[in-house]
C-alpha cells in the first residue's frame, strides 16, 4: 500500500479514533513478546491462577449446559450476591433487580457508562496519572477530559481544591479510579468526603472505578464514595472480579447505579454486548460466596511483595512512594537523567526487565515508571538486582 493510499485509509477513520494514540502499555507488550529472558513488571494482572473452586464451578456450568444468554442485567443470583457483598463491606445498598448490571469486565463497565452519560462537549474531570483507558472512553464519546495532576509529594492523592478550581459550566462528571492504577495511591477518608461535598455542591455525576477495592494494605480500609451522604443518587460504581479473584481471563465486571442511570447504561450494554458470559457469571458467584480466604491469602502475598519492591527501589536510589492499594509501585526515575520512555526502553534492552513509562498514564507521570509486583517473589528479587545493575551503569 502506498503512503498516499494509507493516508486516505486512515482518514476514513473517525476523528475521535484518530485523536487517541495507541496504548503506551501495549507497545511495550509487543516488544516483550519478541524477547527471551524478560522479567515483566509491566502486565497489570495477578500471577495467581483462579482459585480451584471457581474453576470447578465454571466446568460444572458448562457441563450443565449453561451456554445461553442471561438477562441483559446478568444472572439474578450473581446480582443478589453482589448487592449483599457491597452492603456488608461498604454499607451501600443496591436493588439487584434494577440497579446492578454485570458486564464483560470492568473495562466494558467504563465504556458503557461513559457512552451513556457523556455528550459531545461535556467536560469530565479526571485525576492523572490514571488508568490508560479512562481518557479514550471520554474522547470516544465526544467528551473533553480535564486533568487534575497528582504528585508523589502528596501521596498521589487528589486535591479537592484543585478539583473545584477545574470546574466550569460544562463540567458534568468527576471520574475517580482509586485505589489507583498506576500509582497505588488511595484517597484518605477526609479527601473522599471533601470530593463528595464538591460533587453535591456543583451537581456533578461521579464515576468511581473501584476494581482494586479489595487490594489495600497497611491501615487503609476502602470506602465506597456512593455510601457517603448525598452520593448514592449521583454515583456510578464500577468493579469487577479480575484483580481480587485472579479472574482476568473470565471477563466479569459490574456497574451499580440508581435505576434512572442504570437503565441508560444497560441500553448501551444490551446493544453492544447483550450479556456477560454465562459460565463466567456462574464462576463469579462462587468467587463471591466461597473464595474469601483465597482473596486474603493473595492480598497477604501482594503485601509481602510490596515491601520487597518498595524497599528495594528506594535502596537503589529510585525514590518510591509506598502504595497502599492495587499492586503497583511508581518509582521516580528522573534522577537518572533519562525520560520515562528512555529509562523503560534501555532497562528492557540492556537488562531484560519490563516496566511501563509513567507518562503512558498522563503527563504528570513523566519522570516515573510503573512496576507491577503481581509477580513471583523470587523473580521480583532478580528484577531488583537487574534494575540496580542498570542504574549503576548510568554512572
Amino acid at each position: 500500500m502506498t503512503t498516499e493510499s494509507l493516508t486516505t485509509t486512515r482518514q476514513r477513520l473517525s476523528q475521535r479514533v484518530r485523536d487517541v494514540p495507541p496504548s503506551g502499555i501495549r507497545r511495550f507488550f509487543d516488544v516483550i513478546a519478541t524477547m527471551p529472558d524478560v522479567i515483566s513488571l509491566g502486565v497489570g494482572e495477578p500471577d495467581f491462577t483462579t482459585p480451584p473452586q471457581i474453576i470447578e464451578e465454571g466446568v460444572r456450568s458448562l457441563r450443565a449446559g449453561r451456554t445461553h444468554y442471561t438477562s441483559n442485567y446478568g444472572t439474578l443470583e450473581l446480582r443478589r450476591a453482589l448487592a449483599g457483598h457491597l452492603e456488608r463491606r461498604y454499607g451501600v445498598g443496591y436493588d439487584p433487580e434494577v440497579e446492578i448490571c454485570v458486564t464483560v469486565g470492568a473495562s466494558e463497565a467504563v465504556a458503557v457508562t461513559m457512552a451513556a452519560i457523556v455528550d459531545p462537549g461535556d467536560e469530565v474531570i479526571l485525576h492523572e496519572p490514571s488508568y490508560v483507558a479512562y481518557t479514550p472512553s471520554i474522547v470516544f464519546n465526544g467528551g473533553t477530559p480535564v486533568y487534575v495532576a497528582t504528585r508523589m509529594e502528596t501521596g498521589f492523592s487528589l486535591d479537592p481544591s484543585a478539583v473545584e478550581a477545574a470546574i466550569t459550566p460544562r463540567s458534568k462528571v468527576l471520574f475517580l479510579g482509586y485505589p489507583c492504577n498506576p500509582t497505588g495511591a488511595v484517597l484518605p477518608s477526609s479527601t473522599l468526603r471533601a470530593l463528595a461535598e464538591i460533587a453535591v455542591r456543583h451537581d456533578l455525576l461521579v464515576v468511581s472505578d473501584e476494581i482494586y477495592d479489595r487490594l489495600v494494605y497497611s491501615d487503609h480500609r476502602h470506602e465506597a464514595i456512593s455510601a457517603l451522604p448525598g452520593m448514592r443518587e449521583r454515583t456510578v460504581l464500577l468493579g469487577g472480579f479480575s484483580k481480587a479473584y485472579a479472574m482476568t481471563g473470565w471477563r466479569v465486571g459490574y456497574v451499580c447505579a440508581p435505576r434512572h442511570l442504570l437503565e441508560g447504561i444497560v441500553k448501551v450494554h444490551q446493544y453492544e454486548i447483550m450479556s456477560a458470559p454465562t459460565t463466567a457469571q456462574d464462576a463469579a458467584l462462587v468467587a463471591l460466596t466461597g473464595a474469601e480466604q483465597d482473596v486474603l491469602r493473595m492480598v497477604d502475598e501482594y503485601d509481602r511483595r510490596r515491601h520487597l519492591v518498595v524497599d528495594g527501589l528506594n535502596r537503589i536510589g529510585l525514590p518510591t512512594f509506598e502504595p497502599k492499594g492495587a499492586f503497583y509501585a511508581f518509582p521516580r526515575i528522573s534522577g537518572t537523567g533519562l525520560t520515562a520512555s528512555g529509562f523503560s526502553e534501555r532497562l528492557l534492552f540492556e537488562q531484560r526487565v519490563a516496566v511501563i513509562p509513567g507518562d503512558a498514564f498522563g503527563p504528570s507521570g513523566e519522570g516515573h515508571v510503573r512496576a507491577c509486583y503481581a509477580t513471583d517473589y523470587d523473580q521480583l528479587g532478580e528484577a531488583l538486582t537487574r534494575i540496580e545493575r542498570f542504574v549503576g551503569s548510568l554512572g
